[in-house]
């Protein structure tokens, strides 16, 4: 046999070969999931409340409001409420050089319903800012013996 009869007959055994593994390939499959978690969010933020001025003496019925500023996403209850305050006895008061003027925050114009944590407002989010008003209501008839500036720290928090 000649070299180059051997390469045709090398060649010939090798396309052979090469074919019957191509003939005996076998495949597998799997598949996957592909996927995301969308969850909810909710921001806050709160402008301070200022009542009027008043003298000392007894008080007359004082009227202020304060907005909450609220952004959750488009779709997603939440809830807002407000806490007691930092001199809570009773009722939430403004506290100043140890005296006290008793207030209360409302979520109405009219002041008949309170907002506290126990009675939160409740909402849907839009995506946008949502603004509430915080009305707030000092009544009529409490003696204020020192003058000075009289305060207290209230939270806002937001739950969805």
């Amino acid at each position: 046999m000649t070299i180059q009869s051997r390469m045709t007959s090398v060649l010939a055994l090798t396309l052979v070969a090469a074919s019957i593994q191509t003939a005996r390939a076998e495949t597998a499959s799997s598949s996957f999931q592909v996927g995301m978690s969308v969850v909810a969010t909710c921001s806050i933020s709160a402008a301070d409340m200022t009542f009027n001025g008043i003298t000392t003496g007894t008080t007359s019925q004082n009227d202020a409001d304060s907005t909450l500023s609220v952004n959750c996403s488009n779709g997603a209850p939440y809830a807002v409420s407000l806490s007691n305050g930092s001199n809570f006895s009773g009722g939430r008061r403004l506290e100043g050089g140890g005296s006290f003027i008793n207030y209360a925050l409302f979520k109405d114009s009219s002041r008949t319903a309170e907002w506290s944590l126990a009675s939160p407002i409740s909402a849907m989010g839009s995506g946008t800012t949502q603004v509430h008003t915080v009305y707030g209501r000092i009544p009529a008839g409490q003696a204020v013996p020192n003058m000075g500036n009289y305060a207290d720290t209230i939270v806002a928090t937001v739950s969805y």
